[in-house]
């Protein structure tokens, strides 16, 4: 049904040509089916980022699928749709195979990338150290949402708390929201924020809101080591999702964030 936000759509048509069906998926998002073809427009500020970002995610050898990039134009994203089909065990392992594979990918330096993480704007700058990227990003967001007298210590004690690594190009937003279980056996990432961060963000992340499978970690390892004590960092490296969660929804998230930076700190 077409309704007057969808301001969108002579951009849409004079591209890609009318939609036959249109149908809203979620707050700014819609699925749309012109000449045969099944896509998904998103209307937001992050749609170059995220356009960006599936492109640099496409581009990495046996790295997880993502959607095709159709059309970007200022605040418009058409992708293709990824049809959906059950959730296997193998799709499990291949998500933890072609995840090793992304972090296998370097990136030239902490930070960088994408400006958003969902709805919440972040600053995107270059940093020096995974210390230094991580401190700053969780510092800005803490006093966004009033937890910078929690988050200082941690603040000061990452140099010591993250293992060496150098940086490698993560999703960045890697709930399991943000993973189709697609009809072809495969599990497809979308929504990327994309930037130089430590492998054990998107673990970390992934193991949020959902426990991550033994078989998808088990498949992981079998590609790429993780570093000793990496279970010990799980709730450090949710820190920053937590604190976009606190600062855009507030409640128990800010309550989850403070008790987690207590602990570290």
């Amino acid at each position: 049904m077409l309704d007057s936000s969808s301001t969108w759509l002579p951009s849409f048509s004079s591209a890609l040509g009318p939609p036959d069906h249109l149908a809203g998926i979620g707050r700014g998002i819609w699925r749309v089916r012109t000449g045969g073809r099944a896509l998904v427009v998103k209307v937001g500020p992050s749609a170059s980022d995220e356009a960006d970002g599936l492109r640099q995610l496409a581009a990495v050898d046996r790295g997880p699928p993502v959607p095709e990039v159709v059309l970007v134009q200022d605040d418009l994203l058409v992708e293709s749709w990824v049809e959906h089909g059950p959730r296997s065990q193998e799709a499990e392992e291949g998500l933890g195979r072609s995840l090793a594979c992304l972090h296998d990918a370097p990136w030239p330096t902490w930070g960088g990338g994408s400006g958003w993480i969902g709805t919440c704007h972040l600053d995107p700058a270059d940093a020096p150290s995974a210390a230094a990227f991580y401190g700053a990003r969780l510092w800005a967001l803490a006093e966004r949402c009033g937890l910078g007298a929690a988050i200082g210590p941690v603040r000061g004690r990452l140099e010591k708390l993250i293992p060496p690594s150098a940086p490698s190009l993560v999703h960045g937003d890697l709930w399991w929201g943000n993973v189709v279980w697609g009809d072809d056996g495969r599990a497809w990432l979308i929504d990327p924020s994309v930037h130089g961060g430590h492998p054990e963000e998107d673990l970390a992340m992934l193991g949020l809101f959902g426990p991550v499978p033994l078989r998808l970690l088990g498949a992981y390892t079998e590609c790429r080591s993780l570093a000793d004590g990496w279970r010990q960092r799980i709730e450090l490296f949710q820190l920053y999702p937590l604190l976009v969660h606190a600062v855009l929804f507030g409640g128990s998230y800010r309550a989850q964030a403070e008790a987690i930076a207590q602990h570290f700190g």
